[in-house]
């Protein structure tokens, strides 16, 4: 039983060991153009570009950004939020907002995966839907990893791909995209209608800047 469990023991020391190896040789990816370029206009979408505060950016450790919010004619806002990591093997990691939304005083009161559509893929992507609420103020959040050509709803699968990729492929760069809108007076349904073509029309352009 001893000499089991430590051939056992052995065996896992080996694998994390290789894994490691593997890990630390795996490249520092760039994004295929500055984010800082990314189009203030989306189709009928006006963009006003922001940025959080400086501690914010430290404690993301990410290494490109793109903030904005943009304004449809109808007076409609979404924020869009790109971040970059050109490694994530050193400890900066994609944070999810399942782990910082909370800390802004907002309270998850529901969370799901939704379906967009978008014309120019064969399939739908797949993204995280979070409903904050903070007070009487009420938001829908969508969010997705876009990691070295996949797009991914699920922080779990995230952290799977990573590994995998790590070692079949040298690469630990990927990026976290952030849509939030406040609550359409007429309702969810309405809110994510409209967050969805906004999100069709920028996955695209999206693709442009991130390396697949």
């Amino acid at each position: 039983m001893r000499l089991k469990q430590t051939l056992i023991a052995s065996a896992v020391m080996l694998a994390s060991a290789l894994l490691m190896q593997y890990a630390t040789q795996s490249e520092s990816v760039p994004p295929s153009r500055p984010l800082s370029e990314f189009p203030l206009r989306i189709d009928s979408w006006v963009g006003n570009p922001e940025r959080f505060d400086d501690r914010v950016y430290q404690v993301l450790g990410v290494d490109d950004t793109f903030l904005a919010t943009y304004r449809n004619p109808d007076r409609a806002w979404i924020q869009l939020y790109v971040g970059f990591y050109r490694s994530q093997r050193e400890g900066d990691l994609i944070h999810s907002p399942k782990n910082c939304m909370p800390g802004g005083g907002w309270s998850i009161v529901d969370t799901s995966v939704e379906p967009v559509a978008v014309p120019s893929r064969d399939a739908p992507i797949e993204a995280v839907k979070l409903i904050l609420e903070k007070g009487a103020h009420r938001q829908v959040v969508l969010y997705w990893f876009q990691s070295r050509g996949r797009f991914i709803a699920s922080e779990y699968l995230q952290k799977v791909y990573l590994v995998i990729d790590s070692i079949t492929r040298h690469r630990t760069d990927g990026s976290f995209v952030r849509l939030i809108a406040p609550m359409d007076p007429r309702g969810e349904e309405a809110t994510l209608n409209t967050m969805k073509s906004f999100a069709a029309e920028i996955v695209p352009t999206l693709e442009t800047y991130l390396p697949a």
